[in-house]
């Protein structure tokens, strides 16, 4: 194990001074001490900061920026500030459960190449509803773009790497940072560039070390319609996924994305040729760009609740 290898965790934060309190007091309690947290306050922000006056641990670093670089940016300077071999990311509003920085260390020490990124499955908490995600980890040798795109259902969650769950190698970041000025799909978006790479090992822990706050009405970036934004980012790292990866994404990111913005279905037919012309789209991919074309969210989150619901009632019976 790791014992004495610093670990930096970077937290980016912007106007949420109710969350950030919590998140950095998770890591503090973690089980793995020997640790630095970087809060990045992301342009001006009074009460993030008074908040953060609260946190009296020597190991609480805060750097305020005086103007909003967005998320990207807001990794990349934390990381450029860490003193630690390994960085872990955490978003202000997820947490973390003591013992995950000291698993995570020990899985990356059974690792036999140079940059393993080890991520673990989480908590997707919301008001009423809370899943274990994903439902499937990542296999030996899968492409990343094949996990975290193609899925078996409709809903979210078949194949995901939250960047709160991610823990990496510094010197890796340094060499490969997260794309400034990157609206969305920051994470994907890094992962699917440094996953090409020989000496890159992502390893995956099945226990659920992370607890993600899934809000509905937060206005977060993943939250709003712009799906233009996520077919341009797409269509930039086409090459990066396979044929059948890109077709699911357009037929489920894209779509679901569109049909938030209240667009009319005609305005989907350029979405319906991308999935042919540069994908590969077979039943699956068109039973679910047609499935978000014709079912509201509303509908979709109520059926997603009701199974979610069942099966939680199930397993209660299988153990009672």
């Amino acid at each position: 194990m790791h014992e004495r290898e610093l670990v930096s965790v970077v937290i980016p934060t912007r106007r949420r001074p109710q969350w950030i309190v919590c998140a950095v007091e998770s890591v503090l309690k973690q089980s793995y001490t020997f640790l630095q947290v970087i809060v990045v306050v992301d342009g001006s922000d009074p009460e993030t900061m008074n908040a953060l006056q609260y946190c009296k641990d020597a190991r609480l670093e805060v750097i305020a920026l005086e103007e909003n670089t967005g998320g990207s940016e807001a990794r990349n300077i934390g990381v450029r500030a860490a003193q630690g071999e390994w960085i872990a990311f955490l978003d202000d509003d997820d947490w973390w459960m003591a013992e995950k920085l000291e698993r995570q260390m020990q899985l990356a020490a059974n690792s036999r190449v140079r940059y393993p990124i080890v991520s673990s499955r989480l908590l997707a908490r919301s008001r009423d509803i809370e899943r274990v995600l994903p439902r499937r980890l990542l296999k030996p040798g899968e492409a990343v773009g094949n996990y975290l795109f193609c899925r078996r259902g409709f809903t979210y969650g078949d194949g995901l790497l939250q960047t709160s769950t991610l823990l990496v190698r510094r010197n890796l970041l340094l060499q490969a940072p997260f794309q400034k000025d990157l609206k969305r799909h920051q994470d994907w978006d890094w992962l699917l560039k440094v996953s090409q790479r020989p000496d890159v090992e992502i390893l995956m822990l099945p226990e659920p070390l992370t607890v993600m706050r899934v809000e509905r009405t937060d206005g977060s970036v993943s939250r709003m319609g712009d799906w233009k934004t996520s077919q341009v980012w797409a269509k930039q790292n086409r090459s990066l996924m396979s044929a059948r990866a890109y077709s699911f994404f357009i037929s489920t990111e894209c779509v679901s994305r569109a049909r938030r913005s209240g667009v009319r279905m005609s305005a989907l037919l350029p979405l319906f040729w991308e999935c042919f012309w540069s994908g590969q789209p077979g039943l699956r991919q068109m039973a679910l760009f047609f499935f978000f074309c014709f079912v509201p969210e509303d509908m979709r989150r109520q059926l997603r609740d009701r199974l979610l619901r069942t099966k939680t009632a199930m397993e209660c019976e299988a153990y009672s």
